[in-house]
């Protein structure tokens, strides 16, 4: 057995060869085969000669060949000697001494380190927790009222423009006499109080009726997205056509209704919103917990980086900023020079966790179970009008059925974690909780 080398703390060399005798044999049968369907000028299908082919498609065929039987020895050789290869091996060629009819070759790789875990029981993490009342339901109840409210015109009596109506304006703005591009709309809505204008925009316009015009002046801030007026001071002229107050419906058995609830019982409906939202929170809780573990799993283990492995994760991360830039609408985002130093912290932390993860899994028997995953399947279905269409879905493909199970192994990592530590239980509000995530 071809003995393996250490060069460095992951990285190693093995020397490998392949008789010639064993090259030349393999690329005949292959030249032969490719000889049956090969179209040479000249000749009928499967009728060209081998020494035809052997001058047309030997180099190739040969380099081939070359590459496969180097490769099936090398791993051949690292199985036998129960290395774990990490990443692609560098070949360079191997002066033979011994007299062997041979070709011969160094291969340079890394391994993937052994993974030596802390004591998890010298942490001391803090879970949180949280539930669901009647305020977060009577909250949400108010926030569908708000998505469901109608519009009517002020009276007269009542007509000044408060926070929360909906106006209907026409404005104009200058600069020096001149009105700016995008400083102009007729007939613009926007609600105030919400925030979508500048608040001297809205200053302005709170407290005005309809068919009233207010001029005033207006800067803009020195972020401005408009180059040409950011930090500058504009004169504007808005004119009120509407003022609309917001009507709500009343949480009664129609609202219910229009919200799925057959039988317009609002019980039945409260009970579906705290079903919701009970889900809703404790995936938020799951990932904000997840994340205290997994920082708790990096704190108190230590592990060598394979660079090959780390220099793929940075590949992907490239990848997927340049994705991101496209979708963005970043014109030719493929071929922006992105420095790989930019995402070297963040692939290194995504490596180190994994073969931590990796570990933990391996020894503690961490994977994830057929009932976990069809647990976790059918609580992402719950929320949809046909949930078994979508476990369907989840189970129809491989992939979408792998997501899953990397979620609950990782969902198993840090129920171990919290189980190891020193933990204590910290309640926050569900506002708390939602705001935060």
């Amino acid at each position: 057995m071809t003995a393996v080398e250490t060069l460095d703390k992951l990285q190693r060399r093995i020397t490998v060869s392949v008789p010639k005798a064993e090259l030349h044999s393999e690329v005949l049968a292959r030249l032969k085969n490719l000889a049956r369907t090969a179209r040479v000028s000249g000749f009928r299908p499967g009728k060209v000669p081998l020494s035809v082919m052997e001058k047309r498609y030997g180099p190739s065929v040969e380099a081939e060949v070359l590459q496969d039987k180097v490769g099936n020895v090398f791993y051949e050789a690292v199985n036998a000697a129960h290395v774990r290869v990490a990443g692609l091996p560098a070949f360079t060629p191997h002066e033979v001494t011994d007299g062997a009819d041979a070709i011969a070759f160094d291969a340079v790789f890394e391994v993937y380190p052994d993974v030596v875990l802390g004591d998890l029981s010298t942490l001391e993490l803090e879970r949180i927790t949280s539930s669901v009342d009647d305020a977060a339901i009577d909250k949400t109840l108010e926030i569908l009222r708000k998505q469901r409210r109608t519009w009517m015109p002020r009276d007269a009596a009542d007509g000044e423009a408060r926070d929360g109506d909906r106006l209907t304006v026409n404005f104009i703005g200058k600069l020096d006499d001149v009105a700016f591009p995008g400083g102009s709309a007729d007939g613009f809505e926007f609600e105030l109080g919400e925030g979508r204008m500048l608040p001297e925009f809205e200053t302005a316009a709170r407290g005005q009726k309809a068919g009233a015009t207010v001029n005033f002046d207006l800067h803009f801030p020195e972020d401005y997205q408009g180059r040409e007026v950011a930090g500058k001071t504009a004169q504007f002229s808005l004119t009120v056509l509407k003022v609309e107050a917001p009507r709500l419906p009343e949480l009664d058995a129609d609202f219910a209704k229009a919200l799925g609830i057959a039988d317009g019982d609002m019980q039945k409906l409260r009970d579906d919103i705290r079903k919701n939202l009970e889900r809703e929170i404790a995936s938020r809780l799951a990932a904000r917990n997840k994340q205290a573990a997994m920082e708790a799993l990096l704190k108190v283990n230590s592990v060598d980086l394979p660079s090959s492995i780390v220099n793929s994760e940075i590949e992907q991360l490239m990848a997927s900023a340049r994705r991101d830039l496209q979708s963005r609408g970043v014109k030719d985002a493929d071929k922006l020079p992105l420095s790989a130093d930019l995402f070297r912290e963040q692939a290194e932390r995504r490596v180190r966790l994994g073969l931590i993860v990796a570990e933990l899994v391996k020894q503690n028997e961490l994977h994830a179970k057929p009932e976990q995953v069809r647990a976790h399947v059918e609580s992402l279905a719950a929320s949809y009008e046909t949930p078994q269409d979508v476990i369907r879905w989840y189970y129809g493909d491989a992939q979408r059925l792998s997501e899953v199970e990397s979620l609950v192994i990782e969902n198993n990592v840090a129920d171990f974690v919290f189980a190891q530590a020193k933990t204590t239980d910290k309640a926050l509000s569900f506002d708390d909780v939602m705001q935060s995530a």
